[in-house]
């Protein structure tokens, strides 16, 4: 009877058989597959990015961040376009922008949504706690940060005006 409201209001769940961050195998930006798995015994930070935004120089402080804890950090950057339109470019444009501008090394995923109807799996799992026991948020804007520990445990959500390199961020890395 009321099947139709599932349109308006769809369910935003995630597979059964995923039980925790490693579960997660995503799209890599150049056509590969970054599988979270492989970053067991490491802190990630997770980063929805966008290359016409305010928060976009970002990306030099996240390589910056990346480079100088890359043994015990890996970051992974979402391009996403739900706010304001700030990441029109395909793939291929984005990875190219990153690379040229910021030197950009650290895993890029393929360009997802991590809000609305056609959320990202992986972002349900990353804003409900009943899949990541940590806490219910949303995303807020381009550059929200979400960081994982050793054991793919959500321990924080920085918001995106906290910079990669901030004593915010630092200080839960150590």
């Amino acid at each position: 009877m009321f099947g139709f409201l599932s349109f308006l209001f769809p369910s935003k769940t995630i597979d059964a058989q995923i039980k925790s961050i490693y579960d997660f195998k995503v799209a890599s930006i150049d056509g590969g597959e970054i599988r979270f798995s492989d970053f067991k015994g490491k802190k990630i930070l997770i980063v929805n990015t966008a290359s016409k935004c305010g928060y976009t120089p970002q990306y030099a402080g996240l390589e910056q961040l990346y480079k100088e804890q890359k043994g015990n950090l890996i970051i992974v950057g979402f391009p996403a376009n739900n706010f304001l339109f700030q990441e029109p470019h395909s793939n291929e444009t984005i990875q190219s922008f990153c690379t040229k501008n910021y030197g950009v090394s650290f895993p890029m995923a393929a360009k997802i949504d991590v809000k609305g109807k056609k959320i990202h799996p992986l972002y349900v799992w990353l804003t409900e706690k009943k899949y990541n026991g940590f806490s219910d948020n949303s995303v807020k804007w381009n550059f929200q940060k979400y960081l994982i520990d050793e054991k793919g445990q959500l321990i924080e959500v920085f918001a995106p005006g906290v910079e990669p390199m901030s004593e915010e961020i630092l200080s839960k890395l150590k």
